[in-house]
């Protein structure tokens, strides 16, 4: 047994770590979160940094919003809501008593973008069936995760005083971290792009808040005593600090004020803040607009824009759920019965007019009829004679067809 192993038996941590690849423990006691920039770098601290936390926001929050449901194959090659199944409520409503749907995925896919290994979720079973999904807060279980043998085995790592407690993976839904080493995760790896983040957030903190550089300098011609220089400072203030800044200046001859203007130094420095913020983009994959760096962002439209966000860097976290919760949840006969599905056309929701012109192109090639088109698209309910799929634009439903039934009855009853 190395040195390493025997140290971490001693204090009841049985884990599988090598220095070759130190887990998050190493990296803890022998100093490894200390970056070159002087900054400790961990889950925790990395989210005070603004960059970070505005990309793991735009991730985890937009997985959050999105509907998630079980649908059943059909024959035909189709699919429809399995509402009659255990999941549906359990994926699309909540996952336990306390916990909303969309918080619960939420925290999971921030875990997984902030935690070493990623984001874990417990499944409690009753009678063989998913019951309950509870996530594993990585502030109270820290979860480690052993791949020596193929197979991932998890535990819950030990505090001192309660031995590390296995759990088996068929009853553990993992999110995996898109890090290279999952022991370290991704705030781990790329630890020197945030620390230099930090560090400059915090340089401007002081910066600004000890108040060491001035807005300009009073130049005094003649030779004065330091009581005579005190009283002109004084009067400078009185006459333009506070309420009265940005009034005219009325100087004696012998004063000359001179403003500070950036130099060179300082647009370097904006110019370092702004790298520290497209580093970060490229961390975690998200367009640089969605950080708030639009100095050079190309005249696109919202939509364009919207669907790089959706195709680059949230498409693989969907993915990647379904797939975690396919497998876990669902039985083998099931998979080739039931899917796991994201809805994507929540993201058109606060555009009323794409959604308007998506539905009626859909409705157009007889791909939905009018009541599917009312109810996906408005929540409306259906009208008689609007589950036929017919063009309106080339069709005769205006003129006395199933567009218009409704209608003549409504006239007939009425007359």
């Amino acid at each position: 047994m190395s040195i390493a192993s025997r140290f971490k038996s001693l204090l009841g941590i049985e884990t599988k770590a090598s220095l070759a690849e130190p887990d998050d423990f190493l990296l803890s006691l022998f100093g490894g979160g200390q970056t070159l920039a002087g900054a400790n770098v961990t889950p925790a601290s990395a989210m005070t940094c603004a960059p970070v936390a505005c990309a793991v926001r735009s991730i985890s929050e937009a997985v959050g919003q999105l509907p998630l449901r079980i649908y059943k194959r059909l024959a035909n090659g189709g699919k429809e809501p399995a509402t009659d199944h255990p999941l549906y409520r359990l994926l699309g409503d909540a996952p336990n008593a306390w916990t909303p749907a969309s918080l619960f995925r939420s925290q999971i896919t921030a875990d997984a973008l902030l935690q070493p290994y990623g984001g874990f979720a417990q499944i409690v079973r009753v009678d063989g069936k998913p019951y309950e999904l509870i996530r594993l807060d990585p502030a109270l279980s820290s979860i480690v995760v052993d791949y020596s043998n193929y197979e991932p085995a998890y535990a819950i790592k030990a505090d001192g005083k309660k031995p590390a407690r296995e759990i088996p993976a068929a009853d553990l839904i993992h999110l995996h971290t898109p890090a290279y080493r999952p022991s370290r995760g991704l705030v781990g790896e790329a630890r020197e792009a945030i620390a230099l983040c930090m560090v400059l957030e915090q340089y401007a903190a002081r910066l600004f808040g000890t108040g060491a550089r001035p807005s300009g300098v009073l130049s005094l011609k003649s030779n004065m005593t330091p009581d005579a220089i005190a009283k002109v400072r004084a009067a400078w203030q009185a006459a333009h600090g506070g309420s009265n800044s940005g009034a005219t200046a009325i100087l004696p001859g012998d004063v000359n004020w001179q403003a500070l203007a950036l130099t060179s130094v300082d647009a370097q420095f904006l110019e370092m803040r702004q790298f520290a913020i497209r580093e970060i983009a490229r961390i975690f994959r998200v367009p640089a607009h969605m950080l708030m760096d639009t100095d050079r962002a190309t005249p696109r439209s919202i939509e364009s824009l919207g669907q790089e966000f959706i195709s680059m860097t949230l498409l693989p976290w969907l993915k990647a759920w379904e797939q975690s919760l396919e497998l876990k949840l669902l039985a083998k006969v099931e998979r080739d019965q039931f899917c796991i599905e994201f809805n994507l056309d929540a993201f058109a929701r606060a555009d009323l007019l794409a959604r308007a012109q998506a539905l009626s192109v859909a409705v157009a090639a007889r791909i939905l009829n009018p009541n599917e088109a009312r109810s996906i698209g408005f929540g409306l309910p259906a009208y008689a004679g609007g589950d036929k799929f017919e063009n309106p634009n080339t069709s005769s439903a205006h003129a006395g067809g199933a567009l218009n039934a409704g209608n003549d009855n409504s006239n007939q009853e009425a007359a």
